[in-house]
């Protein structure tokens, strides 16, 4: 039997219409989901199940209290995401965005941070009790380098055979020694023993 071009074309209609809802069901079930990985603590489109919210609008302006379904249909209409960003306001207070982008920013703004960010390191001076003159001042200079870097120092004695049973001298070569970089470091706390070592530890000043 025939079919009338009008059947036909109705029917292609329906189909096409049919085809595009549910590319569009899963799209948007595919995004927020997507987007809701991201950040855990923040919740977005069909996580918020909230009866009433208010709602701001993506240039601020002041959309008052309306149902979660009717701001998830205006973001949506706009192609952005309804994000709640104060769940603990009455009512709690959403805004809608384009939570991908905002995600984006924040990662780089974090990661800037962590670039210009200073990490302190714990730089150590070994030395011997018996150590000479020459060997001591190479140590001190060392160790004023690395405190005007920011770094903080882990500074040991170490104590060869006999020796361990004097420990005073270890004591005085560390007075000696936090004397020497005074300029540019501060003792953390008194120096103690670490099984044959004696440790102290200086911070580098403020400023340097």
């Amino acid at each position: 039997m025939p079919i009338c071009r009008a059947c036909y074309a109705s029917a292609s209609v329906f189909v096409w219409v049919r085809t595009f809802c549910v590319f569009a069901h899963f799209y948007f079930a595919w995004r927020c989901f997507a987007i809701s990985t991201n950040n855990k603590e923040l919740q977005i489109n069909e996580e918020i199940r909230d009866k009433e919210i208010r709602v701001i609008d993506v240039d601020g302006t002041q959309l008052g209290v309306i149902s979660s379904k009717e701001a998830q249909k205006i973001a949506y209409e706009k192609n952005l995401d309804l994000v709640k960003i104060a769940p603990q306001a009455e009512p709690p207070v959403c805004r809608i965005m384009d939570y991908g982008k905002y995600c984006f920013e924040q990662s780089k703004r974090e990661k800037e941070a962590k670039k210009n960010q200073k990490v302190v390191e714990i730089k150590e001076i070994r030395m011997f009790s018996t150590i000479d003159t020459h060997d001591f001042e190479t140590k001190v200079n060392q160790a004023i380098k690395f405190l005007k870097s920011g770094d903080k120092l882990k500074v040991s004695v170490r104590f060869r055979k006999r020796a361990i049973a004097h420990p005073h001298l270890g004591e005085e070569l560390l007075e000696k020694f936090k004397v020497a970089c005074a300029e540019a470091g501060v003792v953390d706390k008194p120096s103690k023993m670490e099984g044959r070592s004696l440790v102290m530890f200086i911070s580098p000043k403020s400023g340097k």
